[in-house]
């Protein structure tokens, strides 16, 4: 299969028809769960996603070690192949990696500020174009308004979209329009949220805020934990 053909039949395709084309540039959108269930791995197709589209992806690591992320990266990627077929398999995969950067933070010892003052070195003065951003592992328990209100800003100055994952306790606290309440200080920051409820045998992704839109209807996806991919159901 050639790589626009998987472009095109991504379930992903799937996500955008739900949400008015997408998260769209300048908007931020988080991927809500409890630890474990695969909120890394739904961001890390998404990037893969963009990255077949010859996009270019900053995944911004809140981790102690990105080594990890590298390895997500890989395994997503060779699934994708070995399922498809994909075509020219090594020169896709060495162009993807070209148009993709990893960076890695301490949250707790690094001001809001000084990571988007970096990540708009390594865009502007780098010379890496950046589309979108997938920020891992960041604890919105220690950020403030003034954090999330920043990166929306930077976003929107630089026409980037942003994707989050948001980690909850063992149970899942909804408000009264399904938002996890993690997420209640910064929902109107958030363009999309999707929710991540753990099944027998996969994962359901459940979007709960599109844009100006909340209690909404389920996506018609799921994450397969065997082979890290978001299908459809």
């Amino acid at each position: 299969m050639l790589k626009t053909e998987i472009i095109k039949k991504s379930p992903l395709r799937i996500l955008e028809k739900s949400t008015h084309g997408g998260l769209g540039k300048g908007n931020l959108g988080v991927i809500v769960a409890r630890q474990g269930i695969g909120k890394t791995a739904c961001l890390v197709h998404i990037a893969t996603d963009k990255l077949f589209q010859g996009k270019h992806v900053i995944h911004l690591s809140f981790a102690s070690s990105p080594s990890h992320i590298i390895a997500w990266y890989e395994d997503i990627f060779a699934e994708l192949a070995l399922r498809l077929n994909l075509e020219n398999a090594m020169d896709v995969h060495d162009e993807l990696i070209r148009n993709r950067v990893i960076m890695n933070f301490n949250q707790e010892g690094v001001k809001i500020a000084m990571v988007v003052s970096s990540l708009r070195s390594m865009i502007r003065d780098g010379g890496f174009k950046a589309d979108c951003i997938i920020v891992d592992g960041f604890d919105f328990m220690r950020a403030s308004l003034n954090d999330v209100e920043g990166l929306k800003h930077f976003a929107e100055e630089l026409g980037l979209e942003i994707w989050f994952s948001a980690s909850l306790k063992d149970k899942v606290e909804l408000d009264e329009n399904g938002i996890p309440i993690v997420l209640k200080p910064f929902v109107q920051l958030f363009a999309i949220i999707i929710l991540l409820q753990s099944e027998k045998s996969y994962v359901r992704l459940e979007l709960k805020k599109d844009h100006n839109r909340t209690r909404l209807k389920d996506l018609n996806l799921r994450l397969d934990p065997k082979i890290l991919l978001i299908t459809e159901e």
